[in-house]
């Protein structure tokens, strides 16, 4: 872990694999098999569960948790508090569950407080407006918010409006 900054609140496994020039907060928990690429910063309380991958270049913001399932490809933004789930019928007890993955593509961005409900991809370059609940498939190039997310217009690489 060359050039890692790890806060001494922090709680990284060992089997964890955090890219050079990466910044860990106050109080991250980053558990096994995990991935977290190069020039990340991942932010106060964030959790990063086991076998999540990161890639290069993303920001997590305050109090995000990733959970098993979630693949987060380049230069991603997640602002704070967004959610994400991995299970589709969610139970307290079922001996038949499963992970129902979900991919966030490279660019793309997250708003605040915004909940990512598992099984989509979230596009490139597109951006999810805070407050935003996605349940289905977010094209590339596109803002969506509301609840449920709705298409609200295209969008370029730096997020501005294109007629």
């Amino acid at each position: 872990m060359d050039n890692v900054r790890i806060h001494p609140t922090a709680s990284i496994d060992s089997d964890a694999r955090i890219g050079s020039g990466t910044t860990v907060w106050i109080n991250v928990q980053i558990r096994e098999n995990s991935t977290v690429g190069k020039n990340c910063v991942l932010s106060k309380d964030v959790y990063i569960d086991r076998n999540v991958s990161i890639g290069d270049e993303c920001k997590i913001q305050n109090s995000v948790s990733i959970y098993d399932g979630v693949t987060i490809e380049n230069q991603v933004f997640v602002g704070p508090n967004a959610s994400f789930t991995n299970d589709k019928v969610p139970r307290a007890f079922n001996p038949d569950w499963t992970i129902t993955k979900t991919l966030v593509k490279h660019g793309a961005s997250l708003g605040a407080n915004c909940t990512i409900v598992c099984g989509i991809s979230i596009g490139e370059y597109s951006m999810v407006a805070a407050g935003a609940v996605v349940t289905k498939d977010v094209p590339p190039y596109t803002l969506v918010a509301g609840n449920p997310a709705r298409l609200v217009a295209k969008i370029d690489k730096l997020g501005n409006k294109i007629s």
